[in-house]
């Protein structure tokens, strides 16, 4: 039987969706994202449905993309109190958890941080044993302040998880359905960083789960009986249960989709993408199809942290862009969602990039009438400061001076000019909607990041040993088997380590199953 996919992107402007039959776009559509989010989901895939004119039952899996986790960081909103208990005495009084966190944020989170006895040297020893007594103390106190989560950190605790997974049993008997969040499941070495991730992911579980718990709703709501599935930072899907445990790796998976849909929609695996939006621009490179990953620490609501992001970058320059009155000056102001009632192709008083774009005759939007006085040089210097913010921004993110193709994707891509210096643009079909179309073709992955010891084992036997491990974890996730490839594999000798240490990262991508591909 023909299945489709439904793909769908909550922007904070728009919601996208798209329905697609194999490889096939068959409808595209944008609609205003709702202040409940869940309305305008149900707005946005009724709309995709009909104007693909398919039979809803026959929608095999909906794949969401949502903003909804880095916002309530950023707001500093709909967060919970968290217990931060790192396991590092005596070696890291000095510095407690969450200490570099802007004031507010850790306001909104609590501030109950707890350093007690245990954690690792680099080299695998125990700087003190776990003190069990002080994790029972500090469970009362849970109970006491009623705090909703707890985020369990240990230093060097990516060579050895034992304390945190022994600290978590003793959280769990003693506060019995209090979900703890574990810092080796998430981040990666680096200390403070990590126990940051831990804290953050904590906070955001309740909002979790109320999330997926109302994607369900609008999904049944719509009769639509089938799994659905999140999208993370990588360009790869979360099962809805394992979005409920690690919330924080949606972050920035709308650039990410955004990303992935235009090397789908062109076929182009390496490239600059420019996704313009209706207020900002974000740029970043596509490698083997997927966005290259940052490589250093990523700054998320004002707070350090070391999960996998993408390297992906954003500047003040979208549909909506406020120009000044004689062209000198695009952004980074904008009318942002009142474009279409304040634009001067809309009736409205504010010359916006939009409205240059027009008068360019880059594009047929609104009424072009309404912008046939402005001046010639006024368009043109609108165009230039438009053109070389671009560039920099593409040169910001090229790694090689080989010439490489810039996909131009998003509803404010009529900005990009045909050219960029000396780069070919490429503008695919259903340029407007490439986040949604990432959504609905994302792959599923399994992903190892950690350190091995070469005392008794070879690196490349260890290699292997991650590539098996990454690859069982993608089919458990429900990839097909015969579709798995890695796409990473990075082995860094840590000289500082004994025992001739390495860390090795394998991640490893395939197509969902039950899906026609």
């Amino acid at each position: 039987m023909t299945m489709y996919r439904l793909g769908i992107d909550v922007g904070g402007t728009n919601t996208d969706a798209v329905v697609m039959q194999g490889k096939t776009v068959l409808s595209g559509v944008k609609t205003a994202t709702t202040e409940d989010v869940t309305s305008g989901v149900r707005a946005a895939l009724e709309e995709a449905i009909a104007a693909a004119g398919i039979d809803r039952a026959k929608v095999g899996k909906v794949m969401i993309g949502t903003t909804h986790f880095t916002n309530a960081v950023i707001e500093r909103r709909h967060l919970d109190p968290v217990a931060a208990i790192r396991l590092g005495l005596p070696a890291t009084a000095c510095l407690p958890p969450a200490v570099d966190w802007p004031e507010d944020l850790k306001h909104v989170v609590g501030d109950h941080g707890y350093i007690i006895g245990g954690g690792y040297e680099f080299d695998g020893r125990e700087i003190g044993p776990l003190d069990e007594e002080a994790l029972v103390r500090i469970a009362g106190e849970i109970t006491e302040k009623g705090l909703k989560a707890a985020a369990i950190t240990c230093v060097f605790g990516p060579i050895n998880a034992a304390m945190e997974e022994r600290a978590k049993a003793i959280l769990e008997e003693k506060c019995p359905g209090l979900p703890v969040v574990l810092s080796t499941d998430i981040g990666r070495i680096g200390l403070l960083e990590r126990e940051s991730a831990a804290i953050m992911n904590a906070s955001l579980l309740g909002l979790a789960a109320r999330t997926v718990s109302a994607f369900e709703t609008a999904l049944a709501e719509s009769g639509l009986d089938c799994p659905f599935y999140l999208t993370q930072n990588d360009g790869t899907l979360m099962a809805a249960d394992v979005v409920k445990r690690f919330p924080v790796l949606t972050f920035a998976s709308g650039p990410t989709n955004s990303m992935r849909g235009a090397a789908f929609l062109t076929g182009v695996t390496e490239a600059i993408v420019v996704d313009i939006g209706g207020t900002t621009t974000d740029v970043g490179a596509l490698h083997l199809g997927f966005p290259r990953q940052a490589s250093t620490i990523v700054d998320v609501g004002g707070v350090r942290t070391n999960f996998r992001m993408p390297d992906v970058f954003s500047v003040g320059l979208g549909g909506g862009s406020i120009v000044a009155d004689d062209g000198g000056k695009v952004g980074p102001q904008s009318t942002g969602y009142r474009i279409t009632r304040e634009a001067r192709v809309f009736g409205g008083e504010t010359l916006t990039a939009t409205d240059i774009a027009v008068a360019a005759g880059l594009a047929d939007v609104g009424d072009s009438a309404k912008v046939t006085g402005l001046e010639p040089a006024i368009i043109e210097k609108a165009m230039t400061e438009i053109t070389a913010i671009l560039e920099n921004s593409v040169e910001r993110s090229r790694i090689s001076p080989e010439p490489i193709p810039v996909i131009a994707v998003g509803g404010g891509s009529i900005l990009m000019p045909d050219r960029l210096g000396d780069l070919d643009v490429i503008r695919p079909d259903h340029f407007a909607v490439a986040n949604a179309v990432g959504a609905a073709i994302a792959q599923v992955s399994g992903e190892v990041d950690r350190v091995f010891s070469l005392e008794k084992i070879s690196r490349e036997d260890c290699l292997t040993q991650a590539e098996e491990e990454a690859t069982r974890q993608a089919i458990e996730a429900g990839a097909l088997p015969e579709t798995c490839q890695v796409i990473e594999r990075e082995d860094v000798p840590l000289a500082y380590l004994p025992g001739n240490a390495t860390r090795i990262h394998v991640k490893v991508v395939g197509e969902m199953g039950g899906v026609d591909a």
